[in-house]
């Protein structure tokens, strides 16, 4: 928006033509998200308490919780209002990925509201039953997948139309260019070609998947949305190499025409995300809720995809993967053993990991803090691979 009226005064007042640089337009976007978050913030969490919108502390959870109960939910609204404004105000709106990534985000947003609001405020502790959570999650990113897999092949929307008619008439035969690959970090040239549906299938589960790691680690105070930050703004600087024809080329990374323009929403999203962390640090005055996490989470996958970066997702986002990890072998070894022995056993003190740990006489704090030392070790590890190949 902002970006169109540059563009018009430069016409005839040089100085506005700086704001057509990416970086620039990335740091105001963070700038202005930043502001909205923290005038915005004490509206919003009043808002909640208003609506009695609190946090419901699960009974067999650890025991210094309770005292959270009440506390303010859904506040991952004030994420989603501060990075939509931002980014609509400071990024390229004729940019394609943008719009991908900001429907698949507000898409989760949606879903995740609609199971909080079940929750709190209509009381039902199941919320939004899982089938149906599934299912608009899948729906969402199956799309999203697909409108991605033509989006890398062709340069603007006409023809990722004319590529979908070709490929369904050519009984889904349709091969996709090299930098659609997965490509593997600190390998110059090794990369393997999954095929459109193998793509397809790869996007789907890398957006429903982070979109859900996020949302297990989402637990103690600021302990999801630091990750979120960091990692965010790591694939931002991927996204932008990714879409620059000569870092990309330096850098033997797949060049894919306007993907840079992720910078600026990256940016957006770090600055909501700072923002929030001012009122979710501890003692958490509000909490993200499924409205915040599952947005959030599909927002990483999404721009991961786009800067053909999943397996760097994968290794900077290790503590979503270690949370996801952990629940999933708590749950499988539980059923497990109550099918083979009769009783039900576990493998962590508490699941998710963060909770084990709790459980093991760690302070919150401790949890979060190293959790997030954790996150700068393997955020930089990822970005390394800009270099080391």
């Amino acid at each position: 928006m902002l970006l169109e009226l540059a563009r018009w005064l430069g016409q005839d007042i040089r100085a506005f033509n700086v704001f057509t640089y990416i970086t620039l337009r990335a740091v105001l976007a963070t700038m202005t998200a930043l502001t909205i978050s923290f005038v915005s913030g004490p509206a919003v969490i009043r808002w909640l308490a208003a609506k009695k919108i609190g946090q419901t502390v699960r009974s067999d959870g650890p025991q210094t919780h309770i005292i959270k109960t009440g506390t303010p939910t859904m506040g991952g609204v004030l994420i989603l209002i501060a990075l939509g404004i931002a980014t609509l105000l400071w990024a390229d709106l004729s940019n394609r990925f943008i719009w991908i990534v900001l429907i698949v985000t507000l898409g989760f947003g949606a879903v995740g509201w609609v199971d909080d609001w079940r929750k709190v405020v209509y009381r039902d502790p199941k919320g939004l039953s899982a089938k149906a959570k599934f299912f608009w999650q899948s729906a969402i990113g199956l799309v999203a997948a697909i409108y991605i897999a033509f989006s890398i092949s062709a340069p603007n929307n006409e023809k990722v139309v004319e590529l979908f008619f070709h490929w369904v008439g050519s009984g889904f035969t349709l091969e996709l260019p090299s930098k659609a690959d997965l490509i593997v970090p600190f390998f110059k040239t090794v990369s393997y070609p999954v095929g459109m549906f193998g793509f397809i299938i790869l996007t789907y589960l890398v957006i429903v998947g982070t979109s859900n790691a996020v949302n297990l680690t989402d637990g103690l105070d600021g302990l999801a949305i630091m990750p979120t930050v960091m990692v965010g703004a790591a694939l931002g600087l991927f996204a932008y190499v990714a879409g620059n024809a000569v870092f990309s080329k330096y850098l033997l990374l797949p060049y894919i025409p306007g993907a840079g323009e992720l910078l600026v929403f990256c940016g957006a999203m770090a600055g909501a995300g700072l923002g929030f962390l001012w009122f979710n640090a501890y003692p958490a005055e509000v909490f993200m809720g499924d409205v915040g996490a599952l947005a959030l989470g599909a927002a990483l996958g999404t721009v991961a995809v786009v800067a053909r970066q999943e397996i760097v997702l994968f290794i900077m986002g290790g503590v979503f993967v270690a949370e996801t990890v952990s629940v999933m072998l708590q749950v499988g070894w539980f059923k497990y053993t109550r099918k083979k022995y009769g009783t039900g056993r576990r493998i962590l003190l508490m699941a998710p990991l963060h909770h084990h740990f709790e459980q093991s006489g760690w302070k919150e704090t401790q949890v979060v803090v190293r959790f997030w030392i954790i996150t700068i070790l393997l955020v930089l590890f990822g970005l390394s691979t800009l270099k080391i190949r």
